[in-house]
C-alpha cells in the first residue's frame, strides 16, 4: 500500500490573498504533493491549508511552507478571533494509508527538529508527537497565545521541544504534531427544530450535557460537592456535536467533529444518531461529509452495512463505497463523487499512465504493439489477478447461495483474501513494466569515462535485481491464491466448480510465467550468490504450484457430472 500522510498547517494570515498565494505556491510546487484545500478566514485572520502525499515529500513541503510563512508574516501586527501564537500556528501530520501513527510521529519530530534548528523558530510537539502528557493538548501548548510567549518560553516548564528558548518576535512559535484524521460530518434530520436537534447532539457527544432539574434546557443546574456542574456523558467518544438549522435546506442537522475516527468512525456516529433521533420520533434522512476523507473511512462504513445485511464484503472497493454512500445518504444534499472526496483517489496516478486501469481491449492492443513492454511479466500478473478474482467470485456466490445463509461470514472472509491477492497483483502489472523500463534506462546510461562505465554497471545490476524481485512477488501471491481456490473447490458453490478450475490454471500460468521472467533476467546477474536462495525458492514454488493445481483439477472433476 502506498504510504500517504496528510498535512493541515494553519497560517496566521487570512486577509492578504497575495501572502496566502505565495505560501500555497511553495506547497504546490513541491514534488509529489497534491494541494487539496485552501480555506482563508477573514475574521479569524487565519488560513487552513490541506495537502497530502508520501511522507518525505509532505515533510519537505511543510518545511518550505513554514519557512515562507516566517518570511511573509509578522506576528507583531497580527490580530484575529482565533487563538494563535505563531506565523505557522499549528502543523499536524495525519496518517492516511500505509503508515502507522508511530512512524508519523517520527516524521513530525524530524520536521520539528529541522524547523527549530534551521529556521530558529521555537517548536512545541503536541498530540501523539508530544514528549510529555501536558503537551499532548494543543490548547496547553498555545495557552497565553503570542502575547504570552516572552515569559512562557523562558520558563523551565514550557521550554520548547526544539529551537531556541528565546522569543522570536516576528514568527512566534509553532506547534507541530501527529494526530488521527478529523472528520467534519453533518447528519440530516426530518425536523426544523434546533432544540430537538441539540437534544440528540447532547445525547451522543462525548461532553454530553449538564444535569438540570426538571427541564433539560432551562431547569436549575445540578452541582456536585465541589460546586461544579454535574455532567451526563454522551454515548460517543472523541465526538463534538451541536444541533443547528440550515436555512438553505430547510432542515435541522447534527453538526459533528469526529476527532478520532479510529475511536468513533462515521458509520457508528450515523447509527447512534439515528437511534437517538428515533427515540424522539425523528428520522435521519441522510448526511454530508465536509472536505476529504481517507479511503478506509468509507470502506469501513460500506463493510459495516454489508455485514449488517449478512452480505460478503469481498467485493471491489467501488461497490463497497457505493454501499457506504447509499447507506449514509451522502447524496441527499449534493452529489457525492468519490473521485473528488477520497484522498487516495485524488493522489492516484492518471489512469492513462497505468496498465491496470486500461480496458481489456486497450491492454491487449498495448501488449500487441511493437514496444517490448508490457510483456510476459505484466501479463503473468494480469492472469494471476484474474485467477484470484475467480476465487473471490465463487466465495461471493457461495455466500449468497440459497440455504447457506448461516455461512455468509465464512465465505466473506475467503472472498476478502482473494480480493487482497488480486489487488496486489494488479499493482504488480505496472510494477513489472516499471522494472523493465528501469533496466532499459540503466543500459542507456553513458559509458565513455571509467567512472561512468562503473556507475552504469552498478545501475544495470541493481535494476536487474529489481526486475527479478517483482516477478518473484507475482509467483508468491499467485501461489498463495491457490489456498482460496482449493478451498472453494472443496466447499464452494458446486455450480461454480469450473470457475475454480480456470482460476487455478490462471494461478499456475502466473507462477510459471513469472518464473520464466526471473530466469531470463538472472542471466544478467554477475554475482549469482545474490539470487541463489531466490532461485531455489522459485523453483520449489513452481513445483508445489503444479501439484496443487493438479489436485484442484481432480476435486473439480469429481464434482462435474458429465456423461
Amino acid at each position: 500500500m502506498k504510504r500517504i500522510i496528510e498535512c493541515v498547517p494553519n497560517f496566521s494570515e487570512g486577509r492578504e490573498m497575495e501572502v496566502i498565494r505565495l505560501i500555497t505556491e511553495v506547497i504546490e510546487k513541491s514534488a509529489g504533493i497534491k494541494l487539496l484545500n485552501v480555506d482563508p478566514g477573514f475574521a479569524t485572520n487565519r488560513t487552513v491549508v490541506t495537502f497530502a502525499g508520501e511522507p518525505e515529500a509532505v515533510v519537505e513541503a511543510a518545511f518550505q511552507a513554514i519557512k515562507k510563512a516566517a518570511e511573509l508574516i509578522d506576528m507583531r501586527h497580527h490580530a484575529g478571533e482565533h487563538p494563535r501564537f505563531g506565523a505557522t500556528d499549528v502543523c499536524p501530520l495525519v496518517p492516511v494509508s500505509g503508515i502507522s501513527m508511530e512512524e508519523t510521529v517520527e516524521y513530525a519530530r524530524a520536521l520539528a527538529k529541522r524547523v527549530g534548528e534551521e529556521l530558529q523558530i521555537p517548536v512545541y510537539c503536541y498530540e501523539f508527537a508530544a514528549f510529555e502528557t501536558k503537551r499532548q493538548s494543543l490548547a496547553n501548548c498555545r495557552s497565553g497565545e503570542y502575547e504570552g510567549l516572552p515569559s512562557k518560553i523562558v520558563s523551565n516548564e514550557w521550554k520548547p521541544d526544539f529551537g531556541p528558548a528565546t522569543f522570536n518576535a516576528k514568527s512566534g512559535a509553532v506547534a507541530i504534531g501527529a494526530r488521527n484524521f478529523l472528520v467534519a460530518y453533518n447528519i440530516n434530520l426530518n425536523t426544523t427544530s434546533v432544540r430537538r436537534a441539540n437534544s440528540i447532539a447532547f445525547d451522543v457527544r462525548e461532553a454530553g450535557r449538564i444535569l438540570r432539574e426538571g427541564d433539560p434546557f432551562t431547569g436549575k443546574i445540578v452541582n456536585d460537592d465541589k460546586g461544579e456542574p454535574v455532567r451526563i456523558p454522551g454515548t460517543l467518544k472523541k465526538v463534538r456535536a451541536i444541533g443547528w438549522y440550515i436555512k438553505e435546506y430547510r432542515m435541522a442537522q447534527i453538526s459533528m467533529n469526529l476527532t478520532d475516527i479510529t475511536v468513533t468512525p462515521i458509520h457508528v456516529a450515523f447509527d447512534e444518531v439515528s437511534d437517538r433521533a428515533a427515540d424522539r420520533g425523528i428520522r435521519v434522512t441522510g448526511s454530508e461529509l465536509i472536505g476529504v476523507v481517507p479511503l478506509q473511512c468509507l470502506l469501513d462504513a460500506g463493510k459495516y452495512f454489508l455485514h449488517k445485511q449478512r452480505r460478503s464484503s469481498g467485493i471491489p472497493d467501488e461497490e463497497i463505497i457505493e454501499m457506504a454512500v447509499r447507506s449514509l445518504g451522502l447524496n441527499e444534499l449534493a452529489p457525492f463523487d468519490p473521485k473528488k472526496r477520497i484522498i487516495e483517489y485524488l493522489l492516484k496516478e492518471d489512469p492513462k499512465d497505468l496498465l491496470a486501469d486500461l480496458t481489456l481491449r486497450k491492454l491487449t492492443h498495448e501488449t500487441a504493439s511493437d514496444s517490448p513492454a508490457p510483456g510476459g511479466g505484466s501479463i503473468s500478473a494480469t492472469v494471476g489477478a484474474l485467477g484470484a478474482a475467480l476465487g473471490s467470485m465463487v466465495a461471493n456466490l457461495s455466500a449468497h447461495k440459497r440455504g447457506w445463509d448461516e455461512r455468509w461470514e465464512e465465505f466473506s472472509v475467503w472472498a476478502e483474501r482473494g480480493k487482497a491477492a488480486y489487488e496486489e497483483m494488479l499493482v504488480l502489472v505496472d510494477e513489472d513494466t516499471r522494472a523493465f523500463n528501469q533496466v532499459m534506462d540503466a543500459f542507456g546510461l553513458p559509458k565513455e569515462r571509467p567512472e561512468q562505465k562503473e556507475y552504469r554497471k552498478m545501475a544495470i545490476q541493481q535494476a536487474t535485481l529489481n526486475a527479478i524481485e517483482v516477478p518473484f512477488r507475482v509467483m508468491k501471491v499467485a501461489a498463495a491464491s491457490l489456498e482460496l481456490l482449493e478451498k472453494m473447490a472443496e466447499i464452494g458453490n458446486p455450480n461454480s466448480a469450473s470457475d475454480v478450475a480456470v482460476g487455478a490454471l490462471c494461478a499456475l500460468t502466473a507462477v510459471s510465467g513469472a518464473y520464466l521472467n526471473i530466469k531470463i533476467n538472472a542471466g544478467e546477474i554477475q554475482d549469482t550468490s545474490l539470487i541463489e536462495n531466490l532461485l531455489q525458492q522459485a523453483d520449489l514454488l513452481e513445483k508445489e504450484t503444479i501439484l496443487r493445481c493438479n489436485q484442484i483439477q481432480k476435486i473439480v472433476l469429481s464434482k462435474i457430472k458429465f456423461r
